[in-house]
């Protein structure tokens, strides 16, 4: 079987991330890929720069939109590829096979999706790791403890999108979180797991830039873990508290 892959930049003004983002992808050694760029408008340098990197694998689209996920939704409904996955304006990919990895786990099983491990590094120094999120396997009953597969890792079958849905837009900060619960809980999505760092993160995103968006991100969760049936607020809880072993743990 030959899978074909689409990986989904949304973007807005990242001019100081977005060379990396593009230059990560594409250095990735796997073939049957395509870059969709979703920018939201960008003012400052962002474009030019997108524009000059592009190749005949990187397609821009820069146009108005709701925010991230209506980005994501959009670059979504562009994809060709029978796989698709995400990689943020601020992260990159941790080595050039990441994507053949992908790859070969799809041809290898019947699965509907794969995800690995993440590290959040320095936003001026990607060299230092600052969480290590070992994932672990996947099982139903680790969602009521908190247990989520981290999101830029995350590849899914176009199939997954069209039959279960894409991001809920009513959500500004937890729609991947709704997402992912939505689809292993409703859809009961079959996933592999990828025991390997497979994106770097650099620190300093929206959903913790201030006290505010913390707050609302809770509230979010929340919500999400009671609309997919999950638990309540110790699910909350434990999703947070789980976070604090990721300070302590180190790539080995």
């Amino acid at each position: 079987m030959s899978i074909s892959i689409s990986v989904i930049t949304a973007t807005y003004n990242r001019e100081d991330t977005i060379e990396n983002v593009i230059k990560s992808v594409q250095l990735q050694t796997f073939p049957a890929f395509e870059h969709l760029i979703q920018d939201g408008g960008s003012t400052d340098e962002t474009l030019p720069l997108i524009r000059r990197l592009t190749n005949s694998r990187t397609h821009l689209v820069s146009e108005k939109d709701g925010g991230i996920y209506d980005a994501i939704n959009k670059g979504i409904k562009r994809a060709s590829g029978a796989v698709i996955g995400l990689m943020h304006s601020d992260d990159f990919f941790a080595s050039e096979t990441i994507l053949a990895k992908v790859a070969a786990a799809f041809e290898q099983s019947s699965i509907d999706g794969v995800y690995g491990d993440l590290e959040y590094v320095s936003a001026t120094d990607p060299n230092r790791i600052i969480r290590h999120w070992r994932a672990g396997p996947y099982t139903p009953e680790r969602l009521k403890w908190g247990w989520m597969p981290p999101h830029p890792t995350l590849y899914l079958r176009r199939e997954i999108f069209t039959r279960w849905g894409e991001y809920d837009t009513s959500y500004q900060i937890a729609a991947d979180y709704d997402a992912m619960l939505r689809w292993l809980v409703r859809g009961q999505i079959k996933l592999a797991y990828i025991p390997q760092v497979m994106v770097k993160m650099r620190i300093g995103g929206e959903s913790n830039r201030s006290l505010g968006r913390v707050m609302q991100k809770s509230r979010e969760d929340l919500r999400a873990i009671r609309t997919n049936g999950i638990g309540g607020l110790g699910t909350l809880v434990c999703k947070n508290t789980r976070k604090l072993g990721q300070f302590l743990e180190r790539k080995t």
